[in-house]
């Protein structure tokens, strides 16, 4: 079955790069734009200088997580969200980057 809420595609992820909407802070970059479609779709990009593949597969499960947990507390806005996860990732516990994540992420509302 084919997850419609993940953003995968380089065109796409640029569209919504493109419209300068976005969030930050020392964790997390997240960039969004509204969508026609009336669902919550996301996409998590991050860089190689955080560390090598494995770490950075890592960290997107932690992500992918952390945001599975914001969408079942009943969290379906129509936006589509590119999250770009910063090197200060590394330095936090898990508690940390989830509490950073929801806070923005709930911010785009």
């Amino acid at each position: 079955m084919k997850n419609k809420k993940i953003i995968k595609k380089n065109h796409e992820f640029q569209t919504i790069i493109g419209k300068n909407k976005s969030f930050k802070n020392s964790t997390f970059v997240i960039y969004y734009s509204k969508n026609k479609e009336l669902n919550f779709r996301y996409g998590i990009s991050v860089g190689t200088k955080i560390g090598n593949a494995v770490l950075r597969n890592k960290i997107k499960r932690k992500i992918r997580s952390i945001v599975f947990d914001i969408i079942k507390n009943d969290f379906n806005a129509p936006f589509d969200i590119i999250i770009i996860a910063r090197k200060n990732l590394l330095y936090k516990t898990f508690e940390e980057v989830s509490k950073d994540l929801t806070n923005l992420i709930k911010s785009v509302k």
